[in-house]
């Protein structure tokens, strides 16, 4: 019996990995239509699988300025090209700070985001962490850095029912996202990680103080000059 059920789990879980690949396979050159967070966040009990509240338009990282994505690495995951996904070194200071402090520090790189973002829920269940470990390891077997890049800016949330920065671009500056300039990119990306509670326009002493970081650090890190060493950009 024991046997059977170890072999019936097993079984399962490569079905399951063969179906998971196969999406992050597709979705590697297929943009999602929806994601399983922006599902849970809208209102789909509501109204069943309509996303007509949400505002989101997926583009190519090509048409989007270099500012943002560089803005991206500098905030979220300065060692973004230089890991597998994980970015242990913050992880183990993140559990160290968690443990004197109320307010929870995270220590998501962009690709726990990416993987959080397309197929999870926000949740802090311990078990989901797992799943999310589970999903950023492929896709970091499957994706270049460029793709996880290109889809973490689409996916984000950038704004009550706005995800990806084309959206964020044309609510908050009314121009496409290829048109931002440093500091209206640094703006969008200081507001995470609660866009929903803050305004790129409409900048606090805090906020002002994190866009200024934001962009003394995207100089510190090489600047634009880096995405076109890493991923030809």
């Amino acid at each position: 019996m024991i046997k059977k059920i170890f072999f019936s789990i097993i079984k399962f879980f490569l079905i399951y990995t063969s179906i998971v690949i196969f999406l992050i396979l597709f979705f590697r050159f297929i943009d999602p239509p929806v994601t399983a967070f922006m599902h849970f966040e809208s209102r789909f009990l509501e109204d069943l699988f309509s996303y007509n509240d949400i505002t989101y338009k997926p583009v190519s990282i090509k048409k989007v300025s270099k500012y943002v994505p560089l803005a991206a690495i500098a905030s979220e995951d300065q060692l973004f090209f230089e890991h597998f996904g994980f970015d242990f070194e913050q992880i183990e200071k993140a559990i160290k700070e968690n443990q004197r402090r109320k307010r929870i520090r995270g220590a998501s790189t962009i690709s726990m985001q990416v993987a959080k973002n397309m197929f999870l829920f926000n949740s802090k269940i311990i078990i989901r962490k797992g799943f999310e470990a589970y999903y950023t390891l492929l896709l970091e077997l499957l994706w270049d850095k460029k793709r996880i890049l290109e889809t973490y800016l689409n996916i984000s949330e950038m704004g009550k029912n706005i995800y990806g920065i084309e959206g964020a671009a044309k609510t908050y500056y009314k121009i496409s996202s290829s048109k931002l300039n440093e500091n209206q990119a640094a703006s969008i990306i200081a507001c995470l990680p609660n866009p929903k509670k803050r305004d790129p326009r409409r900048a606090t002493s805090y906020l002002a103080n994190r866009r200024n970081h934001i962009i003394e650090q995207m100089n510190l890190i090489g600047g634009v000059r880096i995405l076109k060493d890493k991923i030809n950009y």
